[in-house]
């Protein structure tokens, strides 16, 4: 175990400074008190939507009672006690909210699956092998052992050391031993559950044991499933050559607050990510089934947010009021609170005292990085003054007068689910920053002609076996984090690709290191020895990895409850067959029996709003793409925007939707 001796934290001349009333060492304290809360939150939540808030409302906590702390030693201490009552507090609202509600869609919808930050700890720690099989297992734990797991990872990593993980659950140390144990015991259970379900070609009885489960992680199904797994001779052994969490964990980094999120609100020292040159191109995606527009290729590295004016403090987002915004993803809206706690901060410390003046305009704001922080915000340790005393300005910044301008609105919520399948049309790129779709792919590496709007990722694809080349696969890495494999590979007049000839060509995929997607079937996919079924199992014997499964959908229904339930349907099936997440990369509603017919255009916007809700709910689905963003001018389709770009009625319900 990493002592505690490797932890960083602030130093108790700043948390005195902070205490005092020195706004820049309050800026400094609370940036570097973010990372910190932002892992305990997170994980104890396990990315429920309201990370961000609650991260915030901790962080207030601390900036409202900072005076009344009496020890600035024990400043770690009760910071970690705070955040770990305010998940309790939260905890307690959601389970009392959710009692009184009737809709199920509301209660289906409680956790954003897109920050699950199981997932987001797979991403950006790059876990492999049995530290990702922690990672997942994370999910099937009580409430009360994600909290514990929580501190347990913070001690782990040196952040916290075990009386400071007492202090937080208010136990005495022998006493948080004994829980310490107990829920490493159901981490156990929790890894042979996962590596059961992840198991190929599997148990047929476990199969048959989980048919009618619809694959939320809850203790009853881990009960269930660990008994069998215990009972099982097929399923006997899983946990041999599990190595401990403890060995598992140590030297493993803590989630870092996303930089993309920093530079969004204009931190400085956090520039968003650049776009780099276009590749080559690939070949194109062909017509779908011979109807509708064709469908060309495109790469950009996903460019993240920055649309902020360098230098915006802490305390210039004061109009965003007490609760901040809400970003579109929750690791980046957790940044937004820490600003809007900020400018909290200035008001409260300061209220009727002349001692804690406003800082200068333009004064550096947080970071996460705890050297970063004090230097950004001005702050210096020592000499700490006796008494608090006035910040002055930098005599070359003169203080930003008070101003009654209006208040901006806060940032749109838009689901980082939400993408789109974009081709070249005049005024794509318009279309593409209008549509508030949060990703997008072109069915290539590339993404030529097609300008990647602030905030919005682009997802490369490797088209088809003559797609498989050095210069395809290096534009992929060079994209981002996610690689889609091959397009409808079952289909004569797409990919073209016998089972066998996929499965050749897949370590090249593999070796981008990216999370890799895979082949995206246009039908069958929970089809028992269907073609992606085949793959499945061929993948695992030849120990492959597919970290996600893309899959298209096009529904013939067009009343739309009816659509809704089938393509509902259609992902449960295929997800209780392979226990991996999903990404829907193409749908919509086209008919193409005897020919190619389309619903109308409010029927079809219909169907983009209540398939949005429905998508938004399910945990399993973490990413999903309308066909397509270009409309034929004319005649029917399925497109959002006509050339220019004129926006469709589909395409107003899909801006709206999310």
């Amino acid at each position: 175990m990493m002592g505690a001796a490797g932890r960083s934290g602030p130093d108790t001349a700043m948390v005195e400074a902070a205490r005092g009333g020195n706004q820049r060492a309050l800026d400094a304290l609370v940036a570097q008190s973010l990372p910190l809360v932002y892992n305990i939150v997170g994980r104890a939540l396990g990315g429920h939507a309201d990370v961000d808030d609650v991260v915030q409302e901790t962080l207030m906590r601390v900036v409202r009672h900072l005076p009344d702390l009496r020890d600035p030693h024990a400043f770690r201490s009760w910071l970690v006690a705070i955040a770990v009552r305010q998940v309790r507090d939260h905890e307690q609202h959601r389970r009392a909210a959710l009692g009184r509600s009737s809709d199920l869609d509301a209660a289906r919808a409680v956790a954003d699956p897109a920050a699950d930050f199981a997932e987001l700890s797979i991403l950006r720690l790059g876990l492999t092998d049995q530290r990702r099989e922690v990672a997942e297992a994370t999910r099937w734990l009580d409430e009360d052992d994600r909290d514990l797991l929580a501190l347990w990872w913070l001690e782990e990593a040196g952040e916290l050391d075990r009386a400071e993980l007492a202090m937080a659950l208010g136990l005495s140390g022998p006493h948080a031993a004994v829980r310490v144990q107990r829920m490493k015991e159901q981490m156990y259970t929790a890894r042979t559950v996962v590596r059961a379900l992840r198991a190929r070609p599997g148990c047929p009885e476990l199969f048959d044991l989980i048919r009618g489960w619809d694959g939320r992680p809850s203790a009853l199904w881990r009960k269930r499933l660990a008994r069998h797994v215990r009972d099982c001779r097929t399923c006997a052994g899983l946990g041999n050559g599990m190595l401990p969490m403890d060995r598992l964990l140590a030297g493993v980094g803590l989630v870092p607050v996303p930089a993309g999120a920093l530079a969004r609100y204009g931190i400085p020292g956090h520039p968003a990510p650049g776009h780099p040159a276009a590749g080559q191109p690939t070949p194109g995606h062909p017509a779908a089934r011979g109807a509708g527009p064709s469908r060309p290729s495109g790469p950009s590295r996903p460019s993240g947010p920055a649309h902020a004016a360098p230098g915006r403090g802490l305390r210039s987002v004061l109009r965003l009021g007490p609760r901040g915004p809400v970003g579109a993803v929750a690791a980046a809206a957790t940044c937004a609170a820490v600003l809007a706690v900020g400018a909290f901060a200035a008001v409260h410390l300061g209220r009727g005292s002349a001692a804690a003046p406003a800082a200068a305009a333009g004064s550096p704001s947080a970071s996460v990085a705890a050297s970063t922080a004090a230097s950004a915000a001005g702050y210096s340790p020592s000499p700490v003054p006796q008494s608090p005393s006035p910040v002055s300005p930098s005599p070359s910044r003169v203080p930003r007068p008070p101003t009654t301008r209006p208040a901006p609105p806060p940032p749109a919520v838009v689901s980082a689910k939400k993408g789109v399948c974009v081709w070249n049309f005049t005024g794509v790129s318009q279309a593409l920053a209008a549509s508030k779709a949060s990703w997008y792919y072109t069915w290539s590496t590339t993404h030529q002609g097609v300008t990647t709007p602030s905030g919005v990722g682009f997802v490369p694809m490797i088209w088809g076996s003559a797609s498989v080349t050095a210069t395809a696969l290096g534009q992929a890495k060079s994209a981002g984090h996610y690689l889609l494999g091959f397009n409808e590979p079952d289909r004569a007049d797409q990919a073209n690709l016998s089972v066998g000839q996929a499965l050749d060509l897949w370590p090249q995929l593999m070796g981008t290191g990216l999370t890799l997607g895979s082949p995206a079937v246009a039908t069958g996919g929970d089809t028992p020895g269907g073609w992606l079924d085949q793959f499945m199992s061929g993948a695992a014997s030849r120990g492959y990895r597919v970290d996600f499964i893309a899959l298209h959908w096009y529904g013939s229904d067009f009343t739309t409850t009816n659509a809704v339930n089938e393509l509902k349907s259609y992902l449960s099936a295929v997800y209780n067959r392979y226990h991996k997440p999903i990404w829907l990369t193409e749908y919509a509603l086209i008919n193409f029996a005897g020919g190619t017919s389309y619903p109308s255009q409010q029927q079809q916007a219909a169907f983009v709003t209540a398939s949005a809700k429905m998508l938004g709910g399910l945990s399993y689905v973490q990413r999903y793409a309308w066909f397509g963003l270009p409309a034929a001018d004319s005649g029917p389709s399925t497109g959002l925007f006509h050339s220019g770009p004129s926006v469709t009625d589909v395409g107003r319900a899909f801006e709206a939707a999310g």
